[in-house]
């Protein structure tokens, strides 16, 4: 047994496995479970994922385990209660694999230590590989009776022992990895390779050990260094190419500072980690530094670069009083802000949250790959093994190198990378557009959408509305009617309520009437509360049963248990990119629609700015779903586009759903895709995307299942060598990322 390293026990106490761990979310898990994040070293496949997958569902106290090949994070969840972290990471160890913290502070030291030991294997293969074919070559060339017997032994011997090295040093990870497939009775795609590798080194020191047996008519020290070499730089490429398509997400965990500037109660300042800060303290955060929690900029004025965060590619001035975010870098000057949200209560926390568990999500067309590939590689060996008993009688050796051919060139790595490499490079693309990507199935399902339905404020509208008007019943002083209604808005979220409440902030008048109790909101169409003894609403014209105005402003009413007291009218305007986001989705061949909670009369005024021709108002939550599971029963696959307030039900219910707005309380979000910044354009721009990713998918499957059909009958006819066959299956795998890094920039 491998032993865990001792830092790891470390990890046991809560105040630890806080730093990559946190409670789980979902209601249906027993108390006192976590969802930890955790890098995975030593994984080549996706066989060696499901490995991992299976090692942690063995180990007492997991609940679920999710690793992804393609980017070597996984997911945990465990109890508390019958486990701890240094258990089931030991199962993880004994499985043949190391792991560590997702966030950990080693873990970008460690990537580039790995990185190096994986260019020296490269670079020890390709220089041995040089000196084998110089030693080799004489024999290629020289014709019958130019070059001696022993000339020849000596060149084979040489070449021998050159390519020791390659065996033990530059092939150590695929011997390896096949070590622990063959201990614990499973099988990755690393095992018919090393068992390439040992076939054709056998045969070949068996020639040049005894060179006047069946085996010496021919060695084969050329081919093997030549696909070791070969296979290694295929690697070496895709590490590459695979660290940048999933460096959204490292370039947003690594923008966090390890320590901060804390003020001290005598006004000097010192260095802490950024677990010791709490609410309310003083930092000091200096030009070029990244803000270390979400706060207020108390003394300074500077910009801040948020596009990692939000989407803003400018850079956006703060002043004292303005929010910052935790992660957004300081560009100006040095700013004293006061720390409001730490940790995981932090915006930055949030996003990153939602980028990993899109980074280890499944699309469908990948968890086929899955179950293919362990009946695919059994079936290489079984065929590997019936080439070799065909061939026997005619030449053992060239035999074993027909199934070493066979077992390099149909290794299916190509197939398991090609949907989730592509998708995990256009979810990094979108995160720095300020989308991110909930879930990556949705991008396959928002690649064949026909509808597409907005909601109106705070969606096809700025955020901010602004109180134009008033109206109230006589008798019913208008300082009362804001009162009221402040008080009855005073928890909600909705554009409307945040108005009224923002534009009783602003009008000093006497304060009259008590408080609210028995507050209860229906989202979407209004607040209920009790003050002073009577029952009030305030919301829709539907909710608060009066009659709404005839005009084209969004509205809100009062009204009591008598009938209506007064109506609101709020000033909204137009997103300036609205209508090009509308003629580009357009554009795609989709049908656009609204659906707005606002009057008849307001709906269709926005609707005829914007030229859209299928428009309903007046519709509560309930009504926009039942519209939109009326399109779905007529075959249509439909988007919704909302602010995630009072959508849930009809997020929740299209084929695939945004929530717009930075007021989105991300982690209560029902929808597939957040766009954080304040762009309408992100919504067309993602949809290009995914179905730019569904072409690239497609084109890497097609590439993948078209090389082996090509591929294997050479392979199994003994016309393809060894040192080819490892150019095909290095070159498949490294077409299908290269392929994929197309996605990393949006169009």
């Amino acid at each position: 047994m491998k032993p865990l390293d001792a830092p790891f026990t470390l990890l046991d106490t809560p105040a630890q496995w806080c730093s990559f761990s946190h409670k789980a979310k979902n209601k249906s898990e027993p108390i006192g479970t976590w969802e930890s994040s955790i890098v995975i070293d030593g994984m080549h496949c996706t066989a060696c994922a499901m490995n991992v997958e299976r090692a942690l569902q063995q180990s007492s106290g997991v609940i679920r385990a999710d690793i992804n090949a393609a980017s070597h994070r996984g997911r945990v969840v465990w109890r508390e209660d019958a486990t701890l972290p240094s258990k089931w990471m030991q199962a993880i160890v004994d499985a043949g694999y190391s792991v560590r913290p997702a966030q950990d502070a080693e873990q970008l030291a460690q990537r580039r230590r790995e990185s190096r030991l994986a260019l020296w294997r490269w670079l020890v293969a390709g220089f041995c590989m040089m000196q084998v074919m110089m030693y080799a070559y004489p024999e290629y060339v020289a014709r019958p009776g130019e070059m001696s017997d022993e000339a020849r032994h000596l060149m084979r011997w040489a070449s021998w022992v050159i390519t020791l090295p390659v065996m033990l040093f530059s092939c150590r990870p695929f011997f390896a990895s096949a070590w622990q497939d063959l201990k614990h009775r499973r099988i990755s795609m690393d095992l018919p390779v090393a068992l390439g590798m040992a076939i054709t080194f056998v045969v070949s020191t068996l020639g040049t050990f005894e060179p006047a047996s069946q085996w010496g008519r021919e060695v084969y020290f050329d081919s093997l260094t030549m696909f070791v070499f070969f296979l290694l730089t295929g690697r070496w490429l895709e590490l590459l190419l695979r660290d940048r398509t999933a460096g959204a997400l490292e370039a947003l965990i690594n923008r966090m500072p390890e320590s901060a500037l804390r003020q001290l109660p005598s006004g000097e300042f010192e260095r802490v980690l950024l677990r010791q800060l709490a609410a309310g303290d003083t930092v000091r955060v200096a030009v070029g530094e990244a803000f270390p929690a979400d706060g207020m900029v108390l003394n300074g004025t500077t910009h801040a670069d948020e596009a990692l965060l939000t989407g803003e590619s400018r850079p956006i001035q703060k002043n004292a009083g303005d929010a910052v975010i935790a992660g957004s870098h300081n560009l100006d000057a040095s700013v004293l802000i006061r720390i409001e949200k730490i940790g995981e209560a932090t915006r930055f926390a949030q996003i990153v949250r939602l980028m990993e568990q899109a980074s280890l999500e499944k699309p469908q067309l990948a968890q086929l790959a899955d179950r293919l590939a362990k009946p695919f590689l059994l079936s290489i060996l079984v065929v590997a093994g019936l080439v070799v008993a065909l061939g026997w009688s005619h030449s053992p050796s060239h035999a074993f190198m027909t199934a070493v051919a066979v077992l390099i060139v149909t290794c299916p790595c190509a197939l398991s990378l090609a949907t989730p490499v592509a998708m995990l490079a256009s979810a990094g693309a979108l995160a720095k557009r300020g989308v991110l990507v909930r879930r990556l199935q949705a991008l396959e399902t928002l690649s064949k959408i026909d509808t597409i339905i907005f909601d109106k404020t705070g969606t096809l509208t700025k955020d901010g509305l602004k109180l134009s008007n008033i109206k109230t019943r006589e008798g019913i002083q208008e300082h009362t009617a804001y009162q009221l209604a402040g008080l009855l808005a005073a928890d909600s979220l909705h554009p409307v309520s945040q108005a009224i409440v923002a534009h009783n902030k602003s009008w000093d008048a006497p304060r009259t009437i008590g408080g609210a109790s028995a507050k209860t909101e229906q989202a979407g169409n209004g607040v209920t509360a009790q003050i002073d003894g009577h029952v009030y609403r305030f919301g829709s014209a539907q909710f608060c049963a009066v009659t709404p105005l005839q005009t084209t402003a969004v509205q809100a009413h009062l009204s009591d248990a008598t009938g209506w007291l007064a109506s609101f009218e709020f000033q909204e305007r137009i997103r300036p990119d609205a209508a090009q986001t509308l003629l580009r989705l357009q554009a795609e061949h989709l049908s656009v629609q609204l659906l707005s909670g606002d009057s008849q009369l307001a709906t269709q005024h926005l609707a005829n700015q914007l030229h859209i021709a299928n428009y309903q108002g007046l519709c509560t939550p309930d009504i926009k779903l039942a519209k939109l599971q009326s399109l779905q029963k007529q075959g249509h696959s439909v988007a919704m586009v909302g602010d995630g307030l009072n959508d849930g039900p009809v997020l929740a219910g299209a084929d695939v759903s945004f929530a717009f707005g930075r007021a989105v309380p991300l982690t209560q979000s029902k929808s597939d895709f957040l766009v954080l910044g304040e762009n309408l354009e992100h919504i067309a721009i993602t949809v290009r995307q995914a179905k730019r990713t569904m072409q690239i998918v497609k084109q890497n499957l097609v590439w993948a299942l078209l090389y082996n059909v090509i591929a294997v009958p050479f392979a199994v006819m003994g016309l393809l060598p060894a040192w080819l066959a490892g150019i095909g299956m290095a070159s498949s795998s490294l077409l299908v990322v290269a392929n994929a890094m197309r996605l990393r920039h949006t169009q």
